[in-house]
């Protein structure tokens, strides 16, 4: 059986090592390794034409970082603070971008270490950057029980596969105690990229495209987010809170955006009221809920009712609205109005 590969090991030492000895680097990492220094410097040379070290000088070389940058390392969960793998290992090379990518990047990795580390049950917990190209991006993975498992569990819910449409809604959480549970949802905005994958199931949500989608491509073990940004992207950390809040003066997270879709399994369709009562767990939270029909090419009578009428004359308080509806789907929430508001007195009967 071939032997793991130490690059990655030998990369990191290197780039973590260079700021305190630029001059005697490849000789430091070498001996702290176990490794030849040739075997060190061919790796150092590799960082070099990869823009991640800089090289001054060939007989007594200096080094220094590259305009790219990266980190890659493993840590036990047990007693991992998170603000320990933020300020200790990723700011000190991260400091040169702008300070609304930082605060991203500072909300993103902190939020999904923490849910690691309280949530996932691993034993290991790892942490990659890199930053070349004009973007930042993150992995943090874990060899835990999987977080789309273990959501499944904790809320009693029908099919894994129904995960990501909690997720999507905000104020999820398996440890209410300790956790808002407003974490990912707002990290998921915050970023261009965002996606979770565990065990063949995938939350992807894409600025670009502003979608939560579901896939089945991969099978990875415990939890693995990814979230990238452009080092130059205008978004804050402030307009992202505020765009969910309730208002310029109060800063509660009172309005969601549900993609509909989500609440299909498989190819079903969206026609019961069983299907609407799993759409509107939850949403009760708010007092604003935006339903996003996008992709979705009809829906029922019955399911129309349930959240039109029947949902919406229980919570009052909650301001149901609905966007990206095609004409067959308006005139099915349109009947559902008409006949709350005839109930309710505010129209004449329908002839």
């Amino acid at each position: 059986m071939a032997r793991p590969s130490r690059s990655p090991e030998i990369d990191a030492a290197l780039l973590r090592a260079v700021a305190e000895h630029p001059r005697d680097l490849v000789a430091m990492v070498a001996a702290q390794l176990g490794l030849s220094p040739s075997r060190v410097n061919m790796r150092a040379r590799a960082l070099v034409a990869g823009g991640y070290l800089v090289k001054h000088g060939s007989t007594r070389p200096t080094y220094a970082l590259g305009a790219n940058r990266r980190c890659v390392r493993d840590y036990p969960r047990a007693g991992l603070a998170e603000d320990r793998v933020w300020f200790g290992d990723l700011l000190p090379l991260l400091e040169h971008l702008p300070r609304n990518v930082l605060d991203i990047a500072h909300h993103g990795v902190t939020e999904m270490v923490n849910n690691a580390v309280d949530h996932s049950g691993a034993h290991v917990v790892s942490v990659a950057m890199e930053c070349s190209g004009g973007q930042l991006r993150f992995v943090v993975a874990d060899d835990g029980m999987g977080i789309f498992r273990k959501i499944t569990r904790v809320l009693d819910l029908p099919d894994e596969r129904l995960v990501p449409l909690e997720l999507s809604k905000g104020k999820l959480t398996t440890d209410p105690q300790r956790h808002s549970g407003e974490g990912i949802f707002f990290t998921s905005r915050m970023f261009d990229i965002y996606r979770i994958e565990s065990g063949g199931l995938v939350f992807d949500h894409d600025m670009q495209y502003d979608l939560d989608l579901l896939d089945d491509t991969r099978d990875v073990a415990g939890t693995r987010v990814e979230m990238q940004v452009s080092t130059d992207s205008p978004r804050t950390v402030e307009a992202v809170f505020a765009e969910y809040s309730s208002g310029p003066d109060d800063y509660a997270f009172a309005r969601t955006v549900v993609p509909v879709r989500l609440a299909k399994v498989g190819d079903e369709n969206l026609i019961s009221r069983s299907q609407a009562k799993r759409l509107l767990q939850r949403v009760e939270r708010f007092r604003h809920v935006v339903l996003d029909f996008a992709e979705v090419g009809g829906i029922g009578q019955a399911f129309a009712d349930e959240i039109f009428r029947v949902f919406a004359n229980a919570h009052p308080d909650v301001e149901l609205l609905h966007a990206d509806a095609t004409p067959g789907v308006q005139q099915m929430i349109r009947r559902a109005q008409a006949l709350r508001d005839e109930q309710n007195g505010q129209l004449p009967p329908l002839q």
